[in-house]
């Protein structure tokens, strides 16, 4: 596994891991950039239930504002111009019956936050240029690198989204609050070189 650490605050954390990964709840990952977000999202996948599916990674700050809804949801053929023949299926269907992870959910616009939810909570999707809507089995782990009540005062992530995400909260300490680990981390590295 790349989780290493040996300090009381990781293992606790650890700890959490495994025990989010036993349920189907959706999972908030919280803590600054670079205190493994990603590979705790990918470790709680392995150990679950849902281990055999797919895990798909979806970094929301990263993609346009325009193109976030047809990378989530997916769009049919001949739903705007330059739309792939055939369509495409989004995120959401593409991690059906494994594990989603949305990283940076705070940059998510706030109109397709409302659409998630809306998934949360009935289970179905419609793909953009479609009526009909389609069941998917997903569980959502996200991620955040800043305070959830601060992106919310922001008007950046709605409030509900946010209750219906933060079922299982994980909050991932920083390396500076787990200096013992830093030899250990180090070792590891050298070895992978």
């Amino acid at each position: 596994t790349d989780l290493i650490g040996d300090s009381p605050a990781f293992r606790s954390v650890v700890t959490l891991a495994r025990q989010a990964a036993a349920h189907d709840w959706p999972i908030l990952l919280i803590g600054e950039s670079g205190t493994g977000k990603e590979l705790f999202a990918q470790a709680i996948h392995r150990v679950s239930r849902r281990a055999l599916g797919p895990f798909v990674a979806l970094n929301v700050g990263t993609i346009p504002k325009e193109l976030v809804t047809s990378e989530l949801f997916g769009y049919e053929e001949g739903a705007f111009s330059g739309a792939l023949r055939g369509g495409k299926r989004g995120k959401i269907e593409l991690a059906h019956g494994g594990t989603l992870f949305l990283d940076e959910l705070g940059d998510m616009p706030t109109e397709i936050q409302s659409s998630l939810l809306r998934f949360l909570e009935e289970g179905n999707i419609v793909s953009l240029g479609s009526e009909r809507p389609r069941r998917v089995d997903v569980r959502i782990i996200a991620a955040m690198n800043t305070a959830p009540t601060t992106t919310i005062e922001q008007g950046r992530l709605r409030q509900d989204l946010f209750h219906r995400i933060n079922v299982f909260p994980i909050f991932l300490p920083p390396l500076r609050d787990r200096i013992e680990d830093i030899p250990i981390l180090a070792r590891h590295l050298l070895n992978k070189e």
